[in-house]
């Protein structure tokens, strides 16, 4: 990892659980495969519920480049640890294939350094106690030029969003290095991470958005679809909170 950016190459995964088994994924992944994976030279963006979807698990892992990835994700799930825990955590997952695989839009739009989003650590090993903040995770499927819609997205849409984004990322077209875990192809998509201090403080950003009629129009035609928006709330070890 640079000195002044988190991670270059970013998976967002998306799990789809159990609804009665997510807590049980949690306290396992908070326990289990955070250090465990960063030992290995990955870093736990953040780990977070969907507040939308109780059968949503969902978080960022970072890489410093694609042939580490490599290596990183072969030492983890060949490794003790996921040999010893794996089974338990699939157990509790529907689906575990929902991944973009993505890197930062343009030159400082990644996570930053040191922590992300402010943190200075994480929490220890025996954290309990989960945060009130909550991160927002917008991803835009764009129908034309990424780079292009990244920069009207700068210019135009992050000023009137009314709040500086933490990262702000795109499909990374890269050969996937890990071909045992999937990611999506065939399609770009920009993601926009933010974090308020509360879900009130998110749904009045939301509110504000929505009176941007115009604007809101204008990133619609740039769209193939609706964006999806994620309201995450981090789990008690989640570094990004």
């Amino acid at each position: 990892m640079t000195s002044d950016l988190c991670c270059p190459v970013v998976e967002l995964r998306q799990y789809t659980v159990h609804a009665d088994r997510r807590d049980d994924l949690v306290t396992l992944f908070d326990r289990e495969f955070v250090e465990t994976q960063e030992v290995l030279g990955m870093r736990l963006v953040g780990q977070f519920r969907d507040l939308d979807r109780p059968d949503r698990f969902v978080w960022f892992r970072g890489f410093a480049d694609m042939p580490s990835r490599a290596a990183a994700l072969t030492a983890f799930y060949s490794g003790p640890v996921w040999k010893e825990h794996g089974a338990a955590a699939n157990a509790t997952m529907i689906d575990s294939d929902d991944v973009h695989l993505l890197r930062p839009a343009d030159d400082g739009a990644g996570f930053p350094l040191p922590g992300v989003g402010g943190a200075a650590e994480r929490p220890p090993a025996d954290a309990t106690l989960t945060p009130s903040s909550l991160v927002a995770v917008a991803v835009y499927s764009v129908a034309g030029d990424l780079r292009e819609f990244g920069r009207f997205f700068a210019a135009e849409v992050q000023p009137a969003l009314g709040v500086v984004p933490l990262a702000r990322l795109e499909t990374d077209p890269s050969p996937n290095t890990y071909p045992a875990l999937p990611v999506r192809t065939g399609e770009n998509a920009f993601v926009c991470v933010a974090r308020f201090d509360d879900a009130t403080a998110h749904a009045d950003q939301l509110a504000a958005w929505e009176r941007q009629t115009g604007l809101r129009a204008e990133l619609d035609r740039r769209l193939a679809r609706p964006p999806l928006t994620l309201r995450l709330a981090p789990t008690a070890r989640s570094l990004l909170r």
